[in-house]
């Protein structure tokens, strides 16, 4: 029977500067969208609440010094209490076969989708295809000391990512070892021309434009304070009828 060690009973977590800053710096929430929480919810069903919750505390503190995103997996460097930091390696298992074909289905069947995919977002019904449900679809591993599943390095990981989530939705298709332009071919290599070969409406029709109605200006003006105004310019009051007739003549050709 393996007996549970806080390693970080041992030494205090090492300050780091120039760590990846999080935005959330206080509570048991982290991420603010519904793909950063959704993602956070999964990882924090199948592991260790006691290792997530120190794993937060090291995100908020900025121990994750750097990190690489990758497909199916984000691997980091972590700061502990040794000297050295310790590498991190967070993994999600990559579509494949039947799922990655039904998600290659699901964004063919809606009209839409791939172009707010390829835009940046991720619609939320993607959703049960992106989003770990079971333990055996992700793995942590690090080089510090503690086997726990996952340690706190690898959980601040978790946290780390959740807040990109928020900002960069589609990352998790990386996550997933789907890329946009495999993606975008999977969907129109099989999908019905007409309706995938401009996914982007670079062919569209698009309407004609309004025609706005005009009236010239003086038409809506006062035209004895008109007159006054041209006056005040004016040498004399021969001038000022003559600017008068110049000013409307103008409008008018403008008009034709």
């Amino acid at each position: 029977m393996n007996t549970y060690i806080d390693f970080g009973e041992f030494a205090p977590r090492r300050p780091v500067d120039g760590g990846v800053a999080p935005r959330s710096r206080r509570g048991a929430a982290f991420a603010r969208t519904w793909w950063g929480r959704s993602f956070l919810e999964s990882v924090e069903k199948v592991a260790d609440p006691g290792r997530l919750s120190r794993g937060r505390s090291y995100a908020r503190t900025g121990q994750v010094i750097s990190y690489h995103l990758e497909p199916g997996a984000v691997a980091a460097e972590v700061q502990g209490s040794q000297p050295r930091p310790f590498v991190s390696v967070f993994t999600l298992r990559q579509l494949r076969g039947d799922r990655l074909e039904e998600l290659v289905e699901l964004v063919r069947a809606t009209p839409g989708m791939l172009g707010e995919i390829a835009s940046g977002s991720l619609p939320k019904t993607l959703g049960p295809l992106l989003l770990p449900d079971t333990a055996a679809e992700l793995d942590f591993t690090c080089s510090c000391p503690d086997f726990g599943w996952p340690c706190k390095h690898v959980a601040a990981i978790c946290y780390v990512i959740a807040e990109r989530l928020d900002e960069q939705p589609r990352d998790l298709l990386t996550l997933r070892g789907v890329e946009l332009e495999d993606l975008i071919a999977s969907v129109q290599r099989a999908g019905d021309p007409m309706d995938s070969t401009d996914i982007y409406g670079a062919d569209t029709e698009l309407p004609a434009l309004p025609k706005p109605e005009f009236h010239p200006a003086p038409e809506d003006l006062d035209a004895i304070l008109l007159r006054q105004a041209l006056r005040m310019t004016a040498e004399d009051e021969r001038s000022a009828e003559t600017g008068y007739r110049q000013l409307r003549g103008l409008y008018s050709a403008l008009e034709s």
